[in-house]
């Protein structure tokens, strides 16, 4: 697996909707980066529609991923089901200016889906990695901690003597 496999060359695309489908494992987490993510298989489709002035490019990505619990360190696999629109708007500079839209200049040539794909699984990943074995199990969040002083109350506070001023309000009741 090279990373020329995941390079589209947009400018000789018409200007139609194109579909694109990539199956891969381990050696595009090899090619990419193994950062967030060493193992998993996936199989994803890329439907890009070229118009005029942008391209719009849905990633659709399933698979599972290769993770190791953060509770009893063992590996398990985790399912993953990614649907995600980018827009690559044409434009002067080129930005990223969100998630959504990246804004792309009208002479690049290609366009690496790739990088795309693995930051998009990257992004997937959950927080806290857990274990299948442990989902039923409540979580920490959903814990409700109850203080209690382990210092007795005082009663010698009720004790002291009251203002003379505070007295006479009392006997108003």
């Amino acid at each position: 697996m090279r990373a020329q496999d995941f390079r589209v060359n947009i400018i000789g695309l018409s200007q139609k909707a194109h579909r694109f489908e990539y199956s891969f494992g381990d050696e595009f987490f090899e090619l990419y980066g193994r950062t967030l993510l060493e193992h998993g298989r996936f199989t994803a489709t890329v439907t890009l529609d070229k118009s005029e002035t942008m391209l719009e490019c849905r990633f659709q990505i399933t698979g599972t991923a290769g993770l190791i619990c953060d509770r009893s360190l063992e590996p398990f696999d985790h399912p993953m089901d990614i649907d995600k629109m980018i827009v690559f708007k044409y434009g002067a500079e080129e930005q990223e200016l969100s998630e959504e839209i990246v804004v792309i200049s009208r002479d690049r040539a290609q366009l690496d889906l790739g990088q795309y794909l693995y930051e998009l699984i990257a992004v997937a990943v959950p927080m806290k990695k857990l274990h299948p074995k442990f989902a039923g199990e409540h979580e920490e969040s959903d814990v409700q901690l109850v203080y209690s002083s382990p210092i007795e109350s005082n009663d010698e506070e009720d004790e002291k003597p009251i203002d003379p001023r505070w007295e006479k309000l009392k006997k108003l009741k």
